[in-house]
């Protein structure tokens, strides 16, 4: 049934309802500001379309048929229902329930919104949130995902996107892995060294460096090559190799020391937007608002910038 139908379906249920309260089709009509002409059209069709006569037309009054009566019980209860259902949305711009789904790289996920989600879901009871990890972004709104968050330039769409930061791309490697192999003095050095990157194709893969005032990338060679960038940092840690991973991934490692960043002389100080993604900017349901402002007053000093 399409959207036309429904709505003068709609009509004539209420068009019945009207004639029976008033009485007749004139005073359903001037109260309603239709024509008696409308009402008894509208009246008709209802009865065509359900194939039984449901009023019965008098000189004075009307009287409904059997199959009137039940109809009109029917019909009130349909009117009730949507009237429930309607005074239940008034709740709808304050109230923060449900379930809200986010796709986002999993390292975003770990160590920029891990930390505070227990505040998050304390502040909001009702709610829960359903986590969509994959390190490269794919627009999948049409299926149900509320936000979206990643980095980098993202495809040409009608979705909103906010920057909500940037980040830097550190090379780097542990204390024991400089110990025992020595810290590479020139970027053309990583050749010679055990490296780490992804295993897909992106731009997190161009390990760039300034020199002369020129931007160079150096090719290096993976001795293995993951999805996630999770056990990029992990061997990194174990001191098995270079690696080059966002500041928000590794920032607090660097702080801490169980990872030093190499070739600062040589570093490109390109960033990468952080993005947060959503389908509409207009009638954006209370638990999307939420977690945007949550998250935007959690990175507003940008937690994972370090100096390098």
């Amino acid at each position: 049934m399409n959207e036309k139908n429904i709505v003068d379906n709609y009509r004539q249920l209420m068009a019945f309802i009207w004639a029976y309260e008033h009485g007749s089709f004139s005073a359903a009509a001037r109260a309603n500001d239709l024509t008696p002409s409308a009402i008894s059209k509208l009246i008709s069709r209802l009865e065509n379309r359900l194939g039984v006569r449901l009023i019965q037309r008098g000189a004075r009054q009307l009287t409904l048929t059997e199959e009137g009566v039940a109809y009109l019980n029917s019909a009130r209860n349909v009117v009730a229902a949507m009237n429930e259902a309607d005074s239940l949305s008034e709740a709808f711009p304050n109230r923060v329930s449900g379930v809200l789904k986010i796709r986002t790289m999993p390292t975003f996920a770990q160590h920029q919104i891990l930390p505070w989600l227990p505040e998050f879901l304390e502040k909001y009871p009702s709610l829960s949130v359903d986590f969509e990890l994959n390190a490269v972004y794919q627009d999948d709104f049409d299926r149900g995902v509320d936000i979206a968050i990643y980095g980098g330039i993202l495809p040409s769409s009608s979705r909103i996107a906010t920057r909500i930061g940037e980040s830097e791309w550190i090379t780097c490697a542990s204390p024991k892995y400089l110990e025992k192999y020595g810290i590479p003095l020139h970027p053309q050095a990583l050749l010679q060294h055990r490296c780490f990157h992804f295993n897909f194709s992106s731009s997190w893969n161009n390990w760039d460096f300034m020199e002369n005032n020129e931007s160079v990338i150096v090719p290096v060679k993976p001795i293995a090559s993951f999805s996630q960038g999770t056990f990029l940092r992990d061997l990194a840690l174990r001191g098995e190799g270079v690696v080059r991973l966002a500041d928000y991934h590794i920032g607090e490692d660097i702080k801490q020391g169980r990872l030093t960043p190499i070739l600062g002389n040589f570093r490109s100080g390109i960033t990468e937007p952080q993005y947060i993604i959503y389908a509409n900017r207009k009638l954006q349901s209370p638990r999307i608002k939420c977690f945007i402002e949550f998250l935007q007053q959690k990175i507003r000093n940008k937690p994972w910038q370090i100096d390098v």
